[in-house]
């Protein structure tokens, strides 16, 4: 018995289906049919619609977020305010095991901290709020240097940084020493605060954080400032630079 053997080779409209579903993920057929006509690509649209079939591209997907590549730039000092902020959330619990987030801001000039804002959650939103705060009475920065959790990654802060001409600048991924100003005072409010006290509720937690907040930048001393605080330093070099 003898059978008929297509001789189709397929692997090019293979390829081009494989390349656009894997840069455009949740767009359909029907998309990369249009597509593949826009490059000038003439395949038949029963044929396209047959190796999308094939290729299995049909069945819904799990979706991933990726992360866009990040520059590894270095950790340099500022020479004055408001040049560049950092922040990096911090996490703990209360004595009845609720987890309660931490967000620290602060300004890598000085190594002044800006806020540390206590929740059980801060997301996108609160992030946003912390900083119009910050902004109200500090001026706005040139950029802020954080990590890529969800929050600062979200379209809430990326669009708030873009209406206010502010450079978002995340790390690399699993590298914290990029962001070294943040990660040092992290260490130091933990030292201090979340390892010393237990604490019973948020609001114990709030007032324990405001008055090491305000002896911090008023009498903490910094070997990277010369010995001095962070709003002495501010003092000493507020001739060298004017912000508002």
């Amino acid at each position: 018995m003898f059978y008929y053997k297509s001789v189709k080779d397929d692997s090019e409209v293979e390829q081009k289906l494989l390349e656009l579903s894997e840069k455009r993920p949740t767009r359909g057929q029907d998309n990369y049919y249009l597509q593949i006509r826009n490059e000038g690509l003439i395949w038949n649209h029963k044929r396209v619609e047959r190796i999308y079939k094939k290729l299995g591209l049909n069945l819904r997907r799990k979706k991933k977020r990726r992360v866009p590549a990040r520059v590894k730039e270095p950790l340099i000092n500022t020479m004055r305010m408001n040049q560049t902020w950092s922040m990096d959330f911090m996490h703990d619990a209360l004595e009845t095991g609720r987890k309660v987030k931490v967000l620290n801001v602060i300004d890598d000039f000085n190594r002044e901290a800006l806020a540390i804002d206590v929740a059980c959650s801060i997301p996108g939103e609160g992030v946003k709020r912390v900083l119009e705060d910050i902004i109200e009475w500090r001026g706005k920065p040139e950029e802020i240097r954080t990590d890529n959790g969800p929050e600062f990654i979200s379209a809430v802060l990326t669009d708030f940084c873009e209406s206010n001409n502010i450079k978002l600048k995340h790390i690399q991924p699993g590298k914290p020493v990029q962001n070294a100003f943040i990660e040092r005072f992290n260490r130091t409010f933990r030292e201090d605060v979340l390892d010393a006290y237990i604490f019973r509720n948020v609001n114990e937690l709030i007032e324990i954080k405001e008055e090491w907040m305000n002896d911090y930048n008023e009498n903490y001393p910094h070997q990277s400032l010369g010995g001095i605080s962070p709003k002495q330093y501010l003092k000493k070099n507020y001739s060298y630079f004017r912000t508002v």
